[in-house]
């Protein structure tokens, strides 16, 4: 396409139109030409001040921020630089605070700030503490996207959805909640479960030419019957026939074997694998199931376990064919059995429970009382770090090293390095959590032990990127008569309309004609290498990738997408907000790559020991990308640390 093509072509998409579109760096806007832009709240607040502190302006409020968010530019640059080797040639003499703690947690997601509340209530509530974050906001993961569609407010998810089956919480999680003040049933009342299904909203297909030949939007998969549904599709005659075959047959395809062998045969074999190896399906049927397990696992089929595609089912409702004969006999780790729904979702995801921990730890911060007033409620981050709170939350702060004040095993305190503006600044306590990613603890701290670092670098946190759209209404999907899309070809691989929650003041656009946010998921792959190297590849796209070429992706694939219904992606996209996780989720054991290791040998396990005065807690420490393992390992840190001698 020639450059004025081109020109063209964003012209009819909307890139020229004014909605925010604006990548950060420290804080300060970078415009889509790449030039410096303040907004108000930095204007008094330059990198290179005498007093670096932009959370004191009263318009700073990272929420509402749009463009590129995530791993927003900022939060790695320095991280970058250490892992390089180049951050002490830059750093300059630190600037001791003269600030003295009891405990620093470096990192300020739910792992981190439940790290601060495990401890407080170990230590009664004048424990002092400090929670430093590199990022601009707290939470971690669970951070918020506000948005103003017209004159509506519309919440998201930022990264981390859901409280997922929390009945399956451990007791020590269950007990956060309630200490916070979440009833888990009432969302059985705030989750409207027959919006969708009221209007006959379902699922459908969009093929894209790229892959498929040509763009084609079909409706009705998973409610049409099979065969009906496929013979719309552009897919072959013989993906038709198979894939129809895998959904409707009840045929056992590893006869001879117990259900135990079977299950052991499936987790070494690919649903890729299984599909065509085992199954004997078509080739072709491959690129319409490849990026089924991207939400999930942030990888395609090729990477995931049969087993684990039996155990899981999917997000669309629709399941992975191929086990309805299989007879695998009851398995103890299978996830198909929830007695839940997934329905425990605030409007902004888990970003509510870590603006309730924020809440609890420095009063006044946040107005209310309740999970239900928690919702609608404006932070002032100006009181998050005041020199009178007992708890302080230091926000655009990134930690470059943790050591302690003289051999760990009988140092009587931890001193604790960051960056925050164009300044290393240091800073003491008695104690210490990193409650950040594993892969950064060993150039934080490289007085671990060689095989304690070598653990901590195994596990390779899974990218990925959660885009959410502002739409001036949702009308296009009632006219296609679905919510989701699944996209398998598209630059995002799955499409589908906000969570339809109404909580506290917040209210769920749940009429067409008004504004919503739209869900669209991509997790960058390379299929045909092992899982840990596509996430390598993956992190690297993220990080090269603009926000312009999200956005132009986006109105592309919408357009594409939903443009018989009348959808004009010009008109009708009124923000953007591209949440790029290049550190997503953290990894969990994959049979199909990691070995068999031995109880206690497994790396997090390794990787999370206690060193002197120094715990770890984060959900990398769990292996598992969920909550309640990063509330589980908080609480493990702070008890380990209650070992250690004053």
């Amino acid at each position: 396409m020639t450059d004025k093509s081109q020109r063209g072509q964003d012209r009819k998409l909307g890139m020229n139109r004014p909605i925010t579109r604006r990548d950060f760096l420290n804080g300060v806007a970078v415009g889509v030409g790449g030039v410096l832009t303040a907004p108000h709240w930095i204007a008094a607040a330059a990198l290179d001040s005498p007093v670096y502190a932009p959370e004191k302006s009263p318009d700073y409020y990272p929420p509402a921020l749009t463009g590129m968010r995530g791993n927003h530019d900022g939060t790695f640059t320095y991280a970058h630089q250490l892992r390089d080797g180049k951050f002490s040639d830059r750093a300059g003499r630190p600037e001791p605070t003269g600030e003295s703690y009891d405990l620093i947690v470096v990192g300020g997601g739910i792992s981190g700030l439940a790290a601060a509340h495990f401890y407080r209530k170990t230590r009664g509530p004048g424990a002092r503490i400090l929670i430093l974050d590199n990022h601009d906001d707290f939470g971690g993961h669970a951070k918020r996207n506000e948005f103003r569609a017209g004159s509506r407010f519309l919440l998201s998810n930022g990264g981390t959805q859901s409280i997922e089956s929390p009945s399956r919480y451990s007791e020590v999680a269950k007990g956060v909640l309630k200490d916070l003040g979440i009833d888990t049933q009432k969302f059985y009342r705030a989750y409207d479960q027959n919006l969708y299904s009221s209007m006959k909203l379902g699922t459908g297909a969009f093929f894209d030419r790229e892959t498929f030949g040509e763009d084609r939007f079909v409706a009705g998969m998973g409610t049409l019957p099979w065969p009906r549904f496929l013979a719309k599709t552009p897919l072959s005659t013989a993906a038709q026939h198979d894939i129809a075959r895998l959904y409707t047959e009840k045929v056992d395809y590893l006869p001879g074997l117990s259900p135990q062998q079977k299950r052991a045969r499936l987790a070494r074999t690919s649903y890729a694998d299984f599909l065509t190896k085992i199954v004997k399906a078509h080739p072709d049927v491959l690129p319409f199931f490849q990026t089924r397990t991207h939400d999930l696992w942030a990888v395609g089929i090729d990477a995931v376990s049969a087993l684990d595609c039996h155990r899981s089912g999917d997000d669309y409702g629709i399941g992975y064919p191929g086990f309805r004969g299989m007879d695998l006999g009851r398995d103890s780790e299978a996830w198909d059995e929830k007695e839940e729904p997934y329905i425990f979702h605030f409007p902004d995801g888990n970003a509510s429970i870590a603006r309730l921990l924020v809440r609890a730890l420095v009063p006044g911060c946040i107005p209310g009382h309740t999970m239900e007033d928690i919702v609608a409620a404006r932070a002032d981050y100006s009181r998050l770090d005041e020199a009178g709170s007992p708890v302080r939350i230091r926000l655009n702060s990134t930690v470059v090293h943790v050591q302690h004040s003289g051999p760990p095993e009988a140092a009587r305190e931890v001193e604790v390095a960051y960056m925050r503006g164009a300044k290393l600044q240091t800073v003491r306590a008695d104690a210490c959590v990193l409650a950040c990613y594993n892969g950064m603890i060993p150039y934080l701290c490289p007085e671990l032990p060689q095989t304690q670092k070598a653990a901590l670098a195994y596990g390779v946190k899974a990218p990925l990127v959660y885009t959410h759209v502002a739409l001036r209404n949702w009308t296009s999907f009632q006219k296609l008569g679905v919510h989701q899309i699944v996209s398998p070809g598209s630059y995002h691989s799955y499409v589908a309309l906000d969570f339809p929650v109404s909580l506290g003041q917040y209210a769920f656009p749940s009429k067409p004609e008004d504004s919503m946010v739209l869900f669209m998921l991509r997790t960058p792959c390379q299929p045909g290498i092992p899982q840990l190297d596509q996430h390598r590849a993956g992190r690297y796209e993220l990080m090269q990738t603009p926000f312009s070429t999200f956005e132009r992706n986006i109105r592309d694939q919408l357009a594409r997408m939903l443009g018989s219904s009348g959808f004009d992606p010009a008109r009708d996209i009124q923000g953007i907000t591209v949440n790029r996780w290049a550190h997503g989720y953290a990894h969990e054991y994959n049979s199909l790559f990691d070995p068999d290791w031995a109880e206690g040998e497994q790396p997090w396990v390794v990787g999370r020991k206690p060193f002197g005065k120094i715990a770890i807690a984060n959900s990398d420490a769990g292996a598992s990308a969920y909550t309640d393992a990063a509330i589980d390992q908080a609480y493990r840190a702070v008890q380990e640390l209650a070992g250690q001698p004053s």
